[in-house]
């Protein structure tokens, strides 16, 4: 396998959520290998749902607050893009969810990686296929 390439986190006027970045690095990269690429340059970016909200209208014409919208560049090096999350979403999801807030961010993480990794969930089935891969790689992650 090609040599890994870089994984960004950034931060915008929230707390650094991002714990253990030397795991999740190694952890994202095996869901790239996973899906037979590597990783060239993805950038994972944690804001406010007014910051992501922006983005959601402007790019998308979606009106409404989300946990995550990703932006895929194109490459032939692997996968590239950024992951805009919101923090307050996931903090008031893993409340809803009953989880550690710490596990919710990893599971839109990997939403995110996965769209960019070419899969979608416009569908039930889309869905339910990648919440099955999400507790996959959640799973994977617990026994790293």
């Amino acid at each position: 396998m090609a040599t890994s390439g870089t994984i960004g986190f950034i931060v915008q006027e929230v707390p650094d959520a991002f714990r253990e970045r030397t795991r999740l690095r190694k952890w994202l990269h095996r869901v790239a290998q996973d899906h037979g690429t590597r990783i060239d340059a993805v950038n994972f970016v944690l804001m406010h749902d007014n910051g992501l909200l922006y983005f959601n209208q402007t790019f998308l014409g979606h009106d409404d607050y989300t946990d995550v919208i990703t932006f895929p560049v194109d490459n032939n090096n692997g996968v590239a893009g950024d992951v805009l999350m919101s923090y307050d979403r996931i903090k008031e999801n893993a409340v809803a969810y009953h989880v550690p807030a710490a596990a919710e961010l990893r599971r839109v993480m990997v939403h995110g990686l996965l769209h960019l990794l070419g899969h979608k969930d416009k569908t039930k089935a889309q869905r339910e296929a990648m919440r099955a891969m999400e507790e996959k790689y959640l799973a994977r992650f617990q026994r790293m």
